[in-house]
């Protein structure tokens, strides 16, 4: 066995501790730098992911330009908003639309004559009686007839024209023109009826109406008789 000095096996001693140390505060200043907590900083931040930058210190942030689809609620469990019928700010109405006017909803008159270069011209006119608003659209038919009911002369001939839907609320009327030549310059076959009859339009029913207006050409030369579309009002 080699004996080894004292001094010696101090000073190897020594030697090994100082090395150990020396490892350790290397291992220990590695871990401090992943360690150490985050310092902040103040300046402007980078810009975010989307373009836009971040509002610098003291500022709000600015307010969304994506909008939500139209009439999507705001947020979640938000309702969605109903306009209100007369409301300001072009709020939706609703507005009933009105159905034709049937034949016992109304009721009919031949007005005065107007007669002017060999012309016979009387309105006949339609009057709403009911009390709902109706409408009428196009022309009405017409028949002359007898005492027994038997028509005289074929159907009125209709005018050319631009048929509009005509609305018509209680007690309001349309009209039509009843035209043809007078019997004495055209020499047209007469007949006197004892009525007019009228059916508005899209309707099987018709109006019996006494006829005032003499006589009427029922066949021969320049024997037809017109109706004009209807119009809104009482005459011409």
């Amino acid at each position: 066995m080699v004996n080894t000095p004292r001094s010696a096996r101090h000073g190897a001693l020594l030697v090994g501790t100082v090395a150990v140390l020396g490892l350790l505060t290397a291992c220990g200043n590695g871990h401090d730098v992943h360690s150490n907590p985050p310092v902040t900083a103040s300046g402007t931040a980078a810009p975010a992911t989307d373009g836009t930058k971040s509002p610098a210190p003291g500022t709000s942030a600015p307010a969304s330009t994506a909008s939500a689809p139209a009439g999507a609620p705001s947020s979640p469990g938000a309702s969605k908003a109903t306009p209100t019928a007369g409301g300001g700010g072009g709020a939706a109405t609703t507005v009933p639309v009105s159905s034709r006017c049937h034949t016992s909803e109304l009721s009919a008159s031949v007005g005065r004559n107007d007669p002017g270069a060999g012309q016979e011209n009387f309105p006949v006119v339609l009057t709403n009686r009911s009390g709902r608003t109706c409408t009428l659209h196009g022309y009405a038919g017409a028949a002359f007839v007898n005492g027994s009911g038997t028509q005289l002369g074929p159907d009125p001939r209709r005018e050319s024209g631009s048929p509009t839907t005509i609305t018509l609320r209680p007690g309001q009327s349309a009209w039509a023109g009843l035209t043809y030549s007078n019997p004495g310059v055209s020499g047209a076959e007469t007949a006197t009826p004892a009525a007019l009859l009228v059916t508005p339009p899209n309707e099987k029913d018709s109006l019996r109406v006494a006829w005032s207006g003499g006589a009427v050409p029922v066949s021969g030369n320049s024997s037809s008789v017109f109706l004009s579309v209807l119009s809104p009002g009482t005459a011409p």
